[in-house]
């Protein structure tokens, strides 16, 4: 009973915590009072009034959980605001505990529902996040069983686990290696890469691993490497440094240049113009192959305006997609050969 109770009461907790940084992330500045008066508007209150030494725990577990720092302006009347609510407009892990939490506990609280509200399965990889996110905090290697798709046959490989990133509902690790430079490559010289080495990065799907072993090799970490940086010019999770960084425009007709506004499909999203029939988004990254597969996805939805080479490239590709068709008759009665 006592385990029940310390649960109901946490969950109850994560329901303030949530609340109180929705409140300050939309009003921005607010005095203790005005906090109140919002706590005392929902059904959480009961009618008691938000004490100070309560505020104060909240604002203390926020930081300890969320890594969101709520600070107090002396100069502007004494009101609190988040002091790194960027974060919270980026793809960081604040933003995405704060959602997963806050859907989380909508869903709890509404189990009633459950056959009327469906959800993706989206592969948690659980026991293999856990085990890299420890050799990331100890600095060791990892050894990884992974099967390439296409492949019937497993290989082992070992690396440094850099970094950790989900996309499109996968997880996905960032390896780093190490080897002795060839001939013409520019050395870089930094603690933990031995001398004549060079370093290159490799991602691997975690629902492509098989087996994670954690080896007792210890790395050392650029330490001006930055996984946002690394990232910052791809579409996914592959970064190709033979496919140069270009702008692209990419406009989008009828219904789909609304989606697009409302669903960027990268951070670099700008929009250069708008009309009755279609928009123009431009885009600054590498197209390299994943990213010109996901613009097939969309058809005549979408068409590359520039540039040339990436406009044809999708048109390869389109075409060659519509030759797997090619032997369909269009006839009204006509059959699928195989």
């Amino acid at each position: 009973v006592l385990l029940i109770l310390l649960h109901m009461r946490s969950h109850v907790r994560f329901k303030e915590f949530i609340w109180l940084v929705n409140l300050l992330h939309c009003r921005k500045r607010m005095r203790l009072c005005d906090i109140n008066r919002e706590w005392l508007s929902t059904d959480m209150s009961e009618g008691i009034d938000l004490a100070r030494n309560t505020f104060l725990r909240h604002k203390n577990a926020i930081q300890d959980i969320f890594g969101l720092i709520i600070e107090c302006d002396p100069r502007d009347e004494y009101r609190y605001y988040l002091r790194n609510a960027h974060v919270l407009s980026e793809d960081s892990i604040q933003r995405w505990m704060l959602s997963t939490i806050t859907v989380s506990t909508m869903l709890t609280e509404n189990m009633s529902l459950s056959d009327r509200i469906l959800l993706e399965s989206v592969p948690s990889e659980g026991n293999f996040l856990h085990t890299i996110i420890g050799a990331m905090k100890r600095k060791v290697r990892i050894s990884v069983k992974y099967q390439k798709y296409g492949h019937d046959d497993y290989s082992n490989v070992t690396f440094a686990p850099y970094c950790l990133r989900l996309f499109q509902c996968r997880w996905y690790v960032l390896g780093q290696f190490q080897r002795p430079a060839r001939e013409g490559e520019t050395i870089k010289r930094r603690k933990g890469l031995p001398k004549g080495y060079i370093e290159y990065f490799a991602t691997f799907s975690l629902d492509r691993v098989k087996e994670i072993k954690v080896t007792d090799e210890k790395f050392e970490m650029d330490k001006d490497f930055c996984a946002i940086d690394f990232f910052n010019d791809s579409f996914g999770v592959y970064r190709e440094e033979k496919t140069p960084v270009q702008n692209i425009v990419i406009r989008a007709y009828g219904l789909q240049r609304y989606y697009m506004r409302d669903l960027p499909w990268h951070h670099s999203q700008k929009l250069k113009s708008w009309c009755k029939e279609y928009a123009d988004y431009e885009y600054t990254l590498r197209p390299t192959d994943d990213f010109i597969r996901y613009i097939m996805r969309y058809g005549k939805l979408v068409k590359v305006i520039s540039p040339l080479d990436v406009a044809r490239k999708v048109r390869k590709q389109l075409l060659e997609a519509a030759d797997v068709y090619a032997d369909i008759d269009d006839s009204e009665n006509s059959n699928v050969k195989e």
